[in-house]
């Protein structure tokens, strides 16, 4: 199984990244600091893995049960546009002259479009549930709390480097962007 180049540059940069932290504690900080950015940097990028790989089930899932045949308001649209709009949120509608626009009308069509909002919405919601309740997501907060509370409560935490420790997985992932961009 070959690795893609952007999951190599995606774990060299987060092991770079926790190198320079580990060797940055042990010559100018305490090993009380080490062990606080270390219990943050594992949780946050057990989090950040997880919540990749359940958003890309997800999107997989959904992508896998979307029919592209069918016609979405009697119009033909290209390939293109049913891959950018699926569900149609932004064809152009003819436009009503302003003396066929009555107060009733005019809440005739709000009412419309807010129903279509509220009906996408909790959808959507449904949809990506299981991006959000994904056992390792839930695993990995779990694992982030009990590591603040266990640090906590044997008078090791350092709020300093906890949050150092969580700020390398966001600096990670913005540096192995710019690195896949090159």
């Amino acid at each position: 199984m070959k690795i893609n180049q952007s999951i190599k540059n995606f774990a060299l940069v987060f092991i770079t990244l926790d190198l320079c932290l580990v060797i940055y504690a042990l010559v100018f900080n305490t090993p009380i600091w080490l062990l606080n950015t270390q219990v943050a940097f594992i949780s946050s990028l057990f989090i950040t893995i997880a919540s990749f790989l359940s958003y890309r089930k997800n999107i997989q899932g959904r992508l896998s049960k979307l029919d592209l045949s069918k016609k979405q308001n009697g119009e033909d649209r290209d390939k293109i546009d049913e891959i950018d709009d699926p569900y149609d949120l932004y064809t152009e509608y003819e436009e009503i002259p302003e003396s066929e626009l009555t107060t009733q009308k005019i809440k005739e069509i709000i009412t419309d479009e807010k129903s279509k909002v509220k009906k996408n919405s909790f959808k959507n919601t449904i949809f990506s549930a299981t991006g959000f309740l994904s056992i390792y997501r839930v695993l990995g907060y779990v694992i982030l709390v009990f590591g603040f509370f266990a640090l906590n409560n044997n008078k090791l935490f350092h709020p300093i480097a906890f949050i150092v420790g969580l700020g390398i997985v966001p600096i990670g992932v913005l540096f192995s962007k710019l690195l896949d961009k090159r």
